[in-house]
């Protein structure tokens, strides 16, 4: 290195942002991810053992995974090469892994080489470093935001063990802010600022467990706090208020957007209005399609709610319509309306079991014809050959009902609907019991079984 590339480098590591001026050097400098870096852990265990495989580090923002890869590099005295998924093609795949190649055989030298959002590499690009990782050329350590199951082509992801990264707890944060605050080195001579109680529980509060986003989010706060004429910073919660921009990790293709689906719609199911309602509301703070939101109630009224309570799809199909002629900001209401309505009705799902169990009969049986009797007979040919024949029509007879057997011979004695116990349901059970008097609907009436 010359004394331009040094100075160059200082200069560099000077201006970098404060995130990147703490990024740790050692593994006992990173804080969080005790679950794979603590004392005895997996991944810990293969950094110190020098025997580190290709990896998948699957995260959100600022949870360490470049710090992670860069510490795994200097440890294990390897060249670290860092590729962008964003702006990368083959070409430099394959220039970076023919320099490793030559590395290796020259030096004895290992690389590891870093895919940032590796989610983004088309299949060619991935394939590209298939070879190289199953030989052991390279050590690949992938990043990324997406779940690596649907992102990282299934032969790459074979040969990488994945490592699932957390948000840091919030007294990790807050120790940072502490360090950035007191460490004579990264003030670089400036006076130590301060932040008031009020600043700090906000800015560890809009950090959400990402070091990145709290770390130069206090830099840019202090940069804004005029200095007293002592030259000390005191930093107020108005100062933080303004310096930061509230930060959503929601995207609506990524996990996150079917974690939060998820969480409504099973919050929905366990009757649980107030948790489906905090659920909604992340999804409309975060711009969810309003639509989607409705679609899904709409379903989850069929499908959890169902028969306990028959009015549940009416309401969720009323909102679906309000919501599409109304809009934000009043949407909202209505779709806490139907949530609410949805989380608190009886549960019941009989229709959408009995739909699946006669699916597979009809999947896996033979599709036999039609009974006659229940077979269309538009013309006098049709009749003549037996169509209708038999048929019993319901209105002719008492309580609108007249028993027929109704389904083809191989599926006769088949039971899809168990009618439930909760709410509207036991109705229903009752009149088909007292209707069909072969048990079919649960025991026979105790009249029937006398006779």
């Amino acid at each position: 290195m010359t004394l331009f590339d040094h100075r160059r480098k200082e200069i560099a590591r000077r201006s970098a942002p404060l995130s990147a001026r703490m990024r740790p050097e050692s593994l006992d400098q990173i804080l969080g991810q005790t679950h794979i870096l603590g004392d005895g852990k997996v991944l810990r265990s293969a950094i110190e053992a020098d025997r580190v495989p290709s990896l998948i580090l699957w995260g959100p923002p600022g949870t360490g995974k470049t710090t992670i890869a860069r510490v795994i590099a200097s440890v294990t005295q390897s060249h670290f090469e860092s590729i962008s998924a964003v702006n990368a093609g083959v070409r430099d795949i394959r220039t970076a892994v023919q320099a490793a190649r030559e590395r290796l055989g020259m030096e004895g030298r290992p690389t590891i080489v870093f895919v940032d959002e590796i989610h983004r590499f088309n299949k060619s690009q991935q394939d590209a470093l298939l070879p190289d990782v199953e030989e052991g050329t390279v050590t690949l350590i992938g990043a990324t935001t997406e779940n690596p199951s649907f992102e990282v082509i299934g032969p790459l992801l074979s040969r990488a063990r994945v490592f699932r990264l957390e948000p840091l707890a919030d007294e990790d944060i807050s120790a940072l802010i502490h360090r950035a605050l007191t460490d004579p080195e990264l003030r670089a001579g400036e006076p130590e600022a301060t932040l008031t109680d009020e600043a700090q529980a906000l800015l560890v509060r809009v950090a959400n467990g990402d070091a990145r986003h709290g770390l130069d989010s206090l830099e840019l706060a202090v940069a804004s706090t005029k200095p007293s004429e002592d030259g000390a910073r005191l930093v107020t919660i108005e100062t933080v208020e303004n310096a930061v921009q509230q930060q959503s990790r929601y995207d609506k293709t990524g996990d996150l957007h079917y974690d939060t689906i998820s969480a409504f719609i099973k919050t929905i199911r366990g009757s649980d209005p107030d948790a489906a309602l905090y659920w909604l509301a992340r999804m409309l703070d975060a711009g969810e399609d309003l639509m989607f939101i409705a679609r899904r109630l709409v379903i989850a009224s069929a499908e959890d709610v169902g028969l306990a309570d028959p009015q549940a799809i009416r309401v969720a199909v009323a909102a679906q319509q309000a919501v599409h002629l109304i809009g934000m900001p009043e949407a909202r209401i209505i779709l806490a309306e139907a949530t609410v309505y949805l989380a608190s009705a009886p549960k019941s799902n009989s229709a959408y079991m009995a739909i699946n169990k006669a699916l597979a009969d009809v999947r896996d049986t033979r599709n036999d014809p039609v009974p006659m009797h229940l077979r269309n007979a538009p013309t006098k040919l049709m009749k003549d050959m037996g169509h209708g024949e038999g048929y019993k029509y319901s209105h002719d007879f008492e309580d609108n009902f007249s028993a027929m057997e109704n389904r083809p011979e191989n599926v006769r004695g088949h039971r899809y609907y168990e009618p439930g116990d909760q709410g509207f349901e036991p109705r229903i059970g009752d009149r088909l019991r007292r209707l069909w008097k072969d048990g079919r609907y649960g025991h026979a009436p105790a009249d029937t079984e006398q006779e």
